[in-house]
């Protein structure tokens, strides 16, 4: 096995993992499709017009599934972060401190509430935010601040909420990746003012796309409720719009399908973790490589596996290191997004028509010019650092097996002809 694939070698595996994309790596079965037949059948497929909703139901089941006061549920993962931002009610202009390295979801909400997006830089072990770096954003605008946790890793919570109280700002917790991960014993989703997770056909569990918003607090759930009805108070007799609002209410074929998947929850979290944790022991000595090591008491649920890369100890780049890794039927990723200040949309202001609104608006006081390379190098640095490979649910302790001998195959070659 010591000649690579990508030089005539054998392939460390020839079929396919299971994969999100299809039926062989979820968890989809004969209960969401009965309960896709019941609502059919019912010919209620509104929220609004049945009342033994599947989408409030399933609000009420993961409000307890996490153990907080408040749940709402929404149309995506975006959607959900949407009602999070609405629910603080920034003015235009405000600022939310959030990490370049996510989805660019995490960024809609900002921008759709005329706020203004400040990038605070990664950490280079796990790649989530700084709070130094979250430190070194507060302004007297700054109105929130967003954490993700990314990878399905917890983010650093505890310096972080000390900066968020010492600044009397909220938290937004993006748990999209990261249902079940725990920051010193505790879940994610819990820690800050509102969390927020995406139900998208890649998550730990799905109804295609959805969202979910929690809090503790009654007054920023009814304001999310209205929100996502268009300000409408459905328990009064006349029909009015009490403030601005969109349309974001999980429809009943949503509902029932994460409720059918809601019982499956913790059997997907602790086959990612038994997954995550046989890979990085795995991997815990491959030359040239390293995982995620997070502090006592965290625990990462695994929707990607990042590891990061020593190049100039294995003398080649990320990119030629991970396709090599393909060759051996392993999928590998170089890096993971790009800097999220550096895709048009921001570095060119391409919001509202030509106007740049709100960056260049009478609302900011201050010039946002700075959406250039070098204003996170630590997350610029990231595709050149390392790459990820996918975990699920399904996969075995021989899918795992294979994915650590194909890497540990790559890098222990690239290792061997960087010395000699």
């Amino acid at each position: 096995m010591s000649t690579l694939a990508r030089d005539g070698g054998s392939r460390v595996r020839e079929t396919a993992l299971p994969s999100v994309s299809s039926a062989s790596g979820r968890t989809l079965g004969d209960e969401e499709l009965r309960a896709l037949e019941e609502v059919i059948h019912s010919g209620k497929l509104n929220r609004t017009i049945t009342p033994d909703s599947r989408a409030a139901a399933f609000e009420r089941g993961f409000r307890d599934w996490l153990g907080v006061g408040e749940a709402v549920a929404s149309t995506s993962g975006t959607s959900a972060l949407h009602l999070a931002v609405a629910a603080i009610d920034p003015n235009p202009g405000d600022e939310i401190i959030v990490t370049p390295i996510t989805d660019f979801g995490s960024v809609i909400p900002i921008l759709a509430q005329n706020a203004v997006p400040v990038f605070a830089d990664v950490l280079p072990d796990t790649w989530c935010v700084d709070p130094e770096s979250i430190r070194a954003n507060i302004t007297d605008r700054t109105r929130a601040i967003m954490v993700v946790h990314l990878f399905g890793q917890p983010a650093d919570l505890d310096p972080i909420l000390a900066l968020a109280a010492e600044h009397g700002i909220p938290v937004i917790e993006d748990c999209s990746q990261a249902y079940g991960a725990t920051y010193k014993g505790r879940t994610v989703g819990t820690f800050g003012t509102l969390g927020c997770f995406s139900l998208q056909q890649s998550k730990h569990i799905t109804s295609g796309d959805g969202g979910i918003t929690v809090t503790n607090d009654p007054d920023l759930a009814r304001r999310m409720r209205l929100f996502s009805d268009k300000g409408w108070p459905r328990e009064g007799e006349l029909r009015t719009h009490l403030f601005y609002g969109l349309n974001y209410r999980m429809t009943e074929l949503q509902g029932a399908v994460a409720l059918a998947q809601l019982p499956k929850l913790d059997g997907v979290i602790a086959n990612r973790r038994r997954a995550g944790h046989l890979l990085a022991e795995l991997l815990a000595e491959v030359p040239g490589i390293s995982v995620p090591v997070l502090p006592e008491g965290c625990e990462s649920v695994y929707w990607l596996f990042p590891v990061n890369v020593d190049t100039a100890a294995l003398g080649v780049t990320v990119g030629e290191l991970t396709t090599a890794i393909a060759a051996e039927g392993i999928p590998a990723s170089p890096g993971y997004v790009m800097p999220l200040y550096l895709t048009p949309a921001l570095a060119e202001g391409k919001t509202y028509g030509d106007s740049h609104f709100p960056f260049d608006s009478p609302y900011t006081t201050r010039s946002y010019t700075d959406y250039t390379e070098g204003l996170c190098p630590v997350a610029e640095s990231m595709s050149g650092k390392m790459f990820t490979v996918a975990i699920n649910e399904n996969y075995t302790d021989d899918d795992v097996r294979d994915i650590a001998t194909a890497i540990t195959k790559v890098a222990t070659a690239f290792a061997g002809a960087a010395t000699r």
